[in-house]
C-alpha cells in the first residue's frame, strides 16, 4: 500500500486514506460523500473503485486482516475459561426488537464470507461426544411478512413449498418458474429482504447492481404483484404515526418518537424501524416461546434453534443421537398425517393418488444425520 501511495500514512484514518486515493492518486468514480462533504472510503464505496487502481484491493485486504486481528484473534484468547473453552452470554433483552444477542465473545458474528474468515472458524471445535450443529428455520422473517400482511401470493408460495425468491422473480418478471434466471432470483431475493428493512429505490439499486430507473420499475412491479405486503408496510408506518408505537403479534411493544420528526432523514429512519420491528420482533417472540414446549427432546432442539436465530451461520453443540431421534419422530408424524388424510374420505381420487405417491416417497427417505466434516467444524444436514 505504501509503495503504491509513494508514502507512509495511517491506513485506518478515513481522512488520510481519502487524501491518498482521491487527491494524490486522483481516483475517479461515483463515490458518495460523507456528512462532512469528503469522499467516502467506506467498503461499499471502495468496491466501486476496484478496477481503478491496485491499491484499492490491497486496502480492502488490509481492512479484513485488521478486523480479524482486532475483533477476533487478539480478544478471543483472553476469553478462554479455565476449562479451555469459550462460553458466550446470551442476552434476551439486549436488542430493541427482542432478538437474542451474544457477548464475551459475540459468537453470532464469526466471519464466514471470506477464505480467511472461514479459516478462523476452524478454531471452534466441539467437546468429545458432541457435534457442532448448524440449524435454522427456513425464511422465518419472510414467513412472518406473509402472515402479517396476509399476502395471498406469498402465502401460496410457502404453502406449495416453492422457493419464495424464485416465485417472486417469476411474478415480477412475468415469466414461468422454469425460466427464472440466477440474476432474476438474485434481484428478487435482494428486494424480498430489503422490504423488511424499508429499502428504497436508491438502496435497492446499489444492492442489486441496477440503475435507479430499473430499481424503481422493479419495486413498482413487486408491490403490484404483492399488494398485501405493500398495504401492510404502509399500514405499519401509519399506525406508528398515530399511536407512537407498534406491537409484535405477541404484544412486545416498541415506541417510535422520531416518526413525527420534521427532519426527513430522522423520520425516514424511524419509518424503516417501524416496518421491520413487528416482523423481526414476532419471529424473535415465536422462537422464545418455543422453549416452553414440554417434551425434553423438543426443548433441547428448539433451544438450539432459539440461540441460532440471530445469525444463520451460528453453530451450536448438540447430541447427534438427540437430533436423530427428533428427525425420526418428525418423519413418523408426517407419515401418520398423510395416512389420516388418505383415509379421511374428504380427498378426491386425484388427491389420494398424489398423497399415496408422497407417502411412498417419504417411506424411502427415512432420515439419517449426515455429517460433513472439516478438520474442526462439523455440519449436520437433515
Amino acid at each position: 500500500i505504501y509503495k503504491h501511495a509513494g508514502m507512509e500514512f495511517n491506513i485506518n484514518s478515513p481522512a488520510q486514506l481519502g487524501e491518498v486515493l482521491f487527491e494524490k492518486l486522483g481516483l475517479k468514480g461515483k463515490v458518495r460523500k460523507t456528512g462532512g462533504g469528503a469522499l467516502s472510503t467506506a467498503a461499499s464505496e471502495l468496491e466501486k473503485l476496484r478496477d481503478e487502481h491496485p491499491i484499492v484491493d490491497l486496502v480492502m485486504q488490509y481492512r479484513e486482516f485488521q478486523k480479524l486481528k482486532s475483533t477476533y484473534i487478539e480478544p478471543f484468547p483472553t476469553l478462554i475459561a479455565s476449562d479451555g473453552r469459550v462460553h458466550t452470554t446470551y442476552n434476551q433483552t439486549g436488542t430493541v426488537t427482542g432478538r437474542i444477542s451474544s457477548q464475551d465473545p459475540n459468537l453470532q458474528n464469526i466471519p464466514i464470507r471470506t477464505e480467511l474468515g472461514r479459516e478462523f472458524r476452524k478454531a471452534f471445535i466441539s467437546e468429545k461426544g458432541y457435534k457442532i450443529v448448524s440449524c435454522d428455520y427456513s425464511q422465518i422473517d419472510l414467513r412472518m411478512v406473509a402472515h402479517l400482511a396476509k399476502d395471498k401470493t406469498m402465502i401460496a408460495a410457502f404453502k406449495n413449498g416453492e422457493d419464495v425468491h424464485t416465485r417472486t422473480a417469476a411474478q415480477v418478471f412475468n415469466v414461468p418458474l422454469a425460466d427464472v434466471t440466477k440474476d432474476m432470483r438474485r434481484q428478487a431475493k435482494t428486494l424480498n429482504f430489503g422490504v423488511l428493512y424499508g429499502m428504497g429505490t436508491l438502496g435497492f439499486a446499489r444492492a442489486a447492481g441496477v440503475n435507479r430507473t430499473q430499481a424503481g420499475e422493479f419495486i413498482e412491479r413487486y408491490f403490484t404483484e404483492f399488494s398485501g405486503v405493500k398495504e401492510y408496510l404502509e399500514g405499519s408506518k401509519e399506525r406508528a404515526r398515530k399511536q407512537g408505537y407498534l406491537d409484535t403479534l405477541f404484544g412486545h411493544r416498541r415506541y417510535f418518537p422520531d416518526i413525527l420528526s420534521t427532519m426527513p432523514m430522522v423520520r425516514a429512519q424511524a419509518e424503516r424501524m417501524a416496518i421491520n420491528m413487528p416482523v423481526q420482533g414476532t419471529a424473535a417472540d415465536l422462537l422464545k416461546m418455543a422453549i416452553d414446549l414440554e417434551q425434553t427432546e423438543q426443548q433441547l432442539f428448539l433451544a438450539e434453534v432459539l440461540q441460532k436465530r440471530v445469525n444463520p451461520e451460528k453453530a451450536l453443540p448438540c447430541f447427534t443421537e438427540t437430533i436423530q431421534k427428533i428427525l425420526e419422530r418428525n418423519w413418523m408424524q408426517k407419515r401418520e398425517e398423510i395416512k389420516m388424510r388418505i383415509f379421511s374420505g374428504t380427498c378426491s381420487e386425484e388427491e389420494v393418488l398424489e398423497l399415496a405417491r408422497e407417502f411412498d416417497k417419504i417411506k424411502k427417505e427415512r432420515p439419517r444425520v449426515s455429517l460433513q466434516e472439516t478438520p474442526c467444524v462439523r455440519k449436520v444436514s437433515f
